[in-house]
This record gives structure tokens, C-alpha cells and sequence, in this order.
């Protein structure tokens, strides 16, 4: 067995409920010294108990049902705001969020999205983040984001 068949990919399968989740962002929100305001936390408990990725303007309709007047930027702002501080990733490619379940750590994963039922999944394994940062070196490239999606059929839909 060679050494790179040999050594697994570290995988998060997020199993804690969106209030473990939730909670584990207030602490890491007060560690920080960051306000975690109750729009943003609301936006975030929305995300959480989606269990999939989740568009803005979704958000938008779920925070209008309980408040009546949201705007737009209301909702982007908080989104931002859980963005920047890593509790949340964009999956870029399908313009939707999906909460991070260690928000301790800054870092760039990839993630495996099924075209099917919409899941994404989390891989967390710095050996890409790494082979991704040295390649750009190596061009001479210094990358401000990294965003890397891959799009096919989960496991659960594969069986359907």
C-alpha cells in the first residue's frame, strides 16, 4: 500500500443538532469578542435546521413569516457577518449557506454536493487546502479564497 492510500481524509460527518451547533457559536462568539446580534443568531439557527444548503431569499421568506418587514440587505449583512467569522460556508456554485460545524477553526474545505437532493458534505482534509496553497505558490499566485465544489450523486440518492 502506497503512503497516499494509505493515510484517510479526516471527514466531519456533522452530527450535532442545530442547537449543539448554535451554542458552540455563542461560545466561540464571546471568545472572540464578537456581537452575535439576534437577527444573526436567527439566521444562523435558520441555516442549522435546514440540514442542506439554504438560499438567502429562503431565509428572507422564513424571517418575513416571523417579522413581516425583513429587507434584503438584513438578511446579507448577517450572512456576512457568520461568513467572515467562519460559522458558515457559501457553496458558491449553487448561491446557497451551510453552517460549519467547528466554528473554532478558520479553514478551507472542499465539499461533495449531490445534484439530486441538494446535500452537501463537508471534507475536511488539509492535504487539499495544503496541495492547493503550494501549487499557487509555486505560480507565483497568492489566493485571497478558495472554493472548491464538487457536484454528483450522493450515497443515499445513488441507492434510490
Amino acid at each position: 500500500m502506497s503512503d497516499s492510500q494509505s493515510v484517510k481524509a479526516h471527514v466531519h460527518h456533522h452530527h450535532d443538532g442545530p442547537k449543539e451547533f448554535v451554542a458552540a457559536v455563542e461560545h466561540a462568539s464571546e471568545e472572540r469578542g464578537l456581537r452575535l446580534t439576534p437577527l444573526r443568531k436567527e439566521v444562523l439557527e435558520l441555516i442549522a435546521a435546514a440540514g442542506k444548503p439554504v438560499k438567502a431569499y429562503d431565509l428572507l421568506d422564513h424571517l418575513r413569516e416571523r417579522h413581516g418587514n425583513a429587507a434584503p440587505p438584513t438578511v446579507y449583512r448577517a450572512l456576512d457577518f457568520l461568513l467572515e467569522h467562519g460559522f458558515i460556508h457559501k457553496l458558491e456554485s449553487i448561491n446557497a449557506f451551510v453552517s460549519c460545524h467547528h466554528p473554532a477553526e478558520a479553514h478551507q474545505v472542499p465539499f461533495l454536493i449531490c445534484d439530486v437532493c441538494s446535500s452537501a458534505q463537508e471534507v475536511c482534509d488539509e492535504r487539499v487546502a495544503d496541495l492547493i496553497e503550494a501549487q499557487a505558490k509555486a505560480f507565483g499566485f497568492r489566493p485571497q479564497a478558495q472554493t472548491l465544489e464538487v457536484h454528483g450523486i450522493c450515497k443515499d440518492c445513488r441507492k434510490a
